[in-house]
């Protein structure tokens, strides 16, 4: 069997904001932008990598989710334990510099963590927390 990662997903709740970060601050392209009844989705991936990508959602659309599960998914997207990412990069300290220049919320500056890797946390615009680590 031959599996890949094809897309992970965070939720948004600033489509505009969601984009000055991932597009802007990390540089990945823009796959697609879809609006349907006013809320937006938006696919995002590094350059180069056109088999792997992030789709940002509007948080708790599925019919499915109770109304009481939409108040606690909002609650976690505000404290910042609803969703996370790993992503690398072959120079964590320039990247932290620019997302650092960008006013991006800081969890953690580069670290080198007791369990072997580099690395920093920074929030998106949404809360998500995002850990980037040093490639290699």
């Amino acid at each position: 069997m031959n599996l890949t990662i094809n897309a992970s997903y965070l939720p948004h709740d600033d489509p505009d904001a969601a984009l000055a970060f991932y597009r802007d601050l990390l540089g990945f392209e823009v796959r697609k932008d879809v609006g349907y009844e006013g809320l937006r989705w938006l696919t995002v991936g590094p350059v180069g990598q056109p088999g792997t990508s992030i789709v940002l959602t509007p948080p708790a659309v599925d019919p499915g989710i109770t109304d009481d599960e939409r108040r606690t998914i909002t609650e976690m997207m505000a404290k910042g334990t609803y969703a996370s990412i790993n992503l690398a990069t072959a120079d964590l300290d320039g990247t932290f510099d620019r997302l650092q220049a960008g006013d991006v919320e800081i969890v953690q500056e580069p670290t080198d963590q007791p369990y072997g890797i580099r690395d920093c946390a920074v929030r998106d615009p949404a809360g998500n927390m995002i850990r980037i680590q040093q490639a290699g």
